[in-house]
Order: C-alpha cells, then structure tokens, then sequence
C-alpha cells in the first residue's frame, strides 16, 4: 500500500507539470509563434574587401592588350641519317610550331613576351583579341631575363597596358593572370601575390613575382596586372612535376622588364650596371659560423676588380643592409635592384661594418668592365663583338691565366670563352663566381670555345 501511494503521487506530480507546460507553450502560441534561438558558434567571416574590388574593369581593360603569339620553327630532315654526314642523301624541312602570349605596350604595336615564347623562330604571327593577324618583327631580346620585345604594324591605334610599379607591390595583394593557356584565347586568372622577389635558381640571379593565379602552357609572355588593370609582371614559368599548374606562378617584375624593353629601344641590347660584389645570404646558422649578430643581409666574400664597389671602398666582411632605402635580405633582392639600373647610375648603398651602420655612394660598372679571379686565372663577361661572333647568349671570357702551374694551358685557355665550369653553364660573371667561391679543390672542367673557333674540354688540375 505504501508502494501504490507512492506511486500515486508521482503521477499526480507529472501531470501536473504537463498541464503547465500545456498552458504556458500551447495557449501562447496563439498569441504568435515561438522563436527559440540557439547559440552562434559560427565564425563571423567576412567577404567585403574582394567584392569591393573590380576584377571586371581590370580584366576588360587588358584583356584587349594581350595577343596571342605564334612561333614558327624549321629543321632540316634526313631521310637517310648518314647522307647528314655523307651528302646524296634527300632532305625535308620541317616545321613545328610554338604558341604563347605577348602583352602590347603602345599604341603603335610594340609588344613584350618571353624570348622562350620566340626562341629560334622563323616567322612570328601575332593575333589580337579581335581576332585580327599580322606579321611581327622581333626588335631584340634578353635571354637572361626571359624577355623579348616584338613589333607590329597597323594602320589604326592599338590597345595597350601601362606599366604600373612592381616595387609598389604587396604580398597578399590581388593580382590578375591574362593569356592563352593551351590556345584558349582571352583567358583570365585570379590570385594573390605570394611573394617576391623570388629566386629559383638559388644563385641569386632571378627575383620572380610570386602569384597562386593559374598559369599553364600558353601563358608565357602574358599579363600579370593589379587591380587597377596596370602590367605588373609579364608571366614566364610555372613551379610543377607535371608541367601544368598546380599552385604557383612566376612572373618577371615591370620594373625590370621596362627597364629591358627601354634599352633595347634605345641601344638594341641590355645595359646591364654591376655593383661587383660576391656574397652570402645571412641565415641564423651563417652568422654564428662567422660569429656576428647580424641575421639579415648579405655578408659580402669578396670584391671584383676595377668594380664600382671596389672604387667606392666597400670591403670583404661588410653586410649590405639597403639598396636606396630598399631593405636586402636576399641576394634576389639586391638583383632585382640593380636590374633596374645602367651602367654610370649611382646607389646608395647601406651597410654595417664594424657593427656600426653607415651609406656608401656606388657608381654602377658595366658588366663587361668586371673581372673575377679564381686560383689566379682571371675572367670577365663575354662582350657584344664576342656574342655576335660566336653566335652565344650567354659565356664569360678568359682574360688573364697567371698561375705558373697552368703554362702549358696559357696559350689555350687566354681569350678562350667559358661555356661551362664542371658542366656549370657560364650564364654570367655572377654564375661562375657563385660556382667558384664555394668549390673546395682548384680542380676544374672547362668546356671552352677556343680563340680558333673550336669547342674544346680541358680539366685544369
């Protein structure tokens, strides 16, 4: 009995709490309905900025400027590969041709793209975004740079894109990819500036603008542009195993690329300044080997001869900190400085020596003025007379051998040009000088292209 009562009150109990939960919820909802509110846990993203910019006005504003380049190559076939050698043979040529983009520059139809796009072409047809052809001239190139300068003639104004200030550019920035990727004309791509002043190579000798906009095959020589539809890079390479995008982009700076299309309008070739120093990227591991503080900069090993550094009293041991107030941290940083700059244009240069900082005025060389001593033989760059000559892009020249042990050499290896040291081509001055300075034995292979004309191979013990 005392369990059944028990039992009776609970009963009693909950019925009563339905009833009053009946009338505070049913009767109510008669009244309006019920909004029951569950927490936020959302994370308040917000979009604003990227709808606020017009990617529309910087696409249409390009899109008209880029054209489309193809490259039209021949080689002579041999049916028979020994008639190549014996003659009598019968031969066929044959064509293979090339696609890419170029970007116009002015309205009377000068165009920039990458001298890869037009390498060893025989003819050069350009087709705008409405579809028109012509017939290009190609003006000069700079293979260094990956640069080529190409001209067309029309009856009307054409299209063109400004160059805007690539130094100005910021990491985060957003930034627009136009070409024509595997033939696909007038194609546009979005990113974001990833970095700059990117190096490849790992020499120093490259400052690519790093982008996540999608770049493919046809691509090369297109338009990098900000927001405002200005030409901040022209697009050269991808990074990928599999030779399509897969999420970088590389485009060479305007500001170095207006700097090429200028002098090859004005003097038919680059005209390269040189600072003249070899050195190191500091890193926290360098700088305590060669026990300093400094973690930035670079540690310059040496100073080339007859250089502008060398006149203005830079030393091996100094740290560049700042090209005219630009901050140094990598050896593609001071190159995309210098590239900037001619021969006789002077930089300030800051440094730290000593531990106390102070800024050095450098007259630029001209690279064919500096020289580069390695176990007493003397180099220096390959001149415009001696690329002309041997029909070479690239090659340093051998000016001076005054190491007794290599005598019997002199005679050979004396305005000899470089093609390569330990099967390491000879881009450049700076190239070899990299090379050289961090080679532990004396020993070396040289493939050079003799005073005679003849490609010969010596190893120097």
């Amino acid at each position: 009995m005392k369990n059944l009562g028990s039992l009776l009150l609970v009963s009693v109990f909950s019925g009563a709490i339905t009833l009053g939960a009946y009338k505070l919820f049913m009767e109510d909802s008669a009244n309006g309905p019920i909004t029951v509110t569950a927490p936020n846990y959302a994370k308040n993203v917000s979009y604003k900025g990227a709808e606020n910019i017009d990617f529309i006005k910087a696409a249409e504003q390009t899109i008209h400027a880029v054209v489309h380049v193809k490259n039209t190559t021949t080689q002579r076939v041999y049916n028979d590969p020994f008639s190549f050698y014996f003659g009598g043979g019968r031969s066929q040529e044959q064509y293979q041709i090339g696609t890419g983009s170029g970007v116009i520059i002015s309205q009377d139809g000068f165009i920039v793209t990458n001298n890869h796009v037009i390498q060893n072409a025989s003819d050069l047809e350009v087709t705008l975004n409405d579809n028109r052809t012509f017939k290009a001239k190609l003006i000069g190139t700079d293979s260094k740079m990956d640069i080529a300068l190409l001209k067309i003639d029309s009856d009307e104004k054409l299209p063109f894109t400004i160059f805007g200030d690539s130094d100005n550019l910021q990491v985060g920035e957003w930034v627009l990819a136009v070409g024509n990727p595997y033939n696909l004309t007038s194609t546009v791509t979005a990113g974001i500036v990833s970095a700059k002043a990117r190096d490849l190579s790992n020499r120093g000798i490259q400052s690519f603008i790093q982008t996540d906009a999608a770049v493919n095959p046809g691509n090369s020589g297109g338009a990098l542009v900000n927001t405002r539809g200005e030409l901040i890079g022209i697009n050269t390479m991808i990074s990928s195993q599999t030779g399509s995008y897969v999420g970088y982009s590389f485009a060479v700076p305007s500001n170095i690329t207006k700097k090429i299309i200028e002098d090859l309008m004005q003097f038919g070739n680059v005209q390269r300044g040189s600072l003249g120093i070899s050195g190191r990227e500091l890193t926290g591991a360098i700088s305590k080997d060669l026990g300093i503080n400094q973690t930035q900069g670079i540690y310059i090993d040496g100073i080339s001869k007859n250089s502008g550094a060398e006149k203005a009293g830079i030393k091996k041991g100094d740290i560049i900190t700042k090209l005219d107030n630009k901050n140094i941290n990598s050896m593609s940083d001071l190159t995309a400085t210098i590239q900037t700059k001619r021969p006789n244009e002077s930089i300030n240069v800051g440094l730290i020596r000593d531990g106390k900082l102070k800024t050095v005025p450098v007259k630029l060389t001209k690279t064919e003025n500096i020289t580069y001593e390695f176990n007493e033989i003397e180099f220096e760059n390959i001149s415009d007379n001696d690329r002309e000559n041997y029909n070479l892009d690239y090659g340093i020249k051998i000016k001076t051998v005054n190491n007794e042990k290599y005598l019997e050499y002199k005679n050979i290896l004396e305005g000899s040009i470089v093609l390569s040291i330990d099967r390491i081509k000879a881009n450049d001055i700076e190239t070899i000088s990299e090379y050289l300075k961090n080679k532990k034995t004396s020993k070396a292979l040289y493939k050079l292209i003799t005073k005679d004309g003849e490609v010969t191979q010596i190893y120097i013990n």
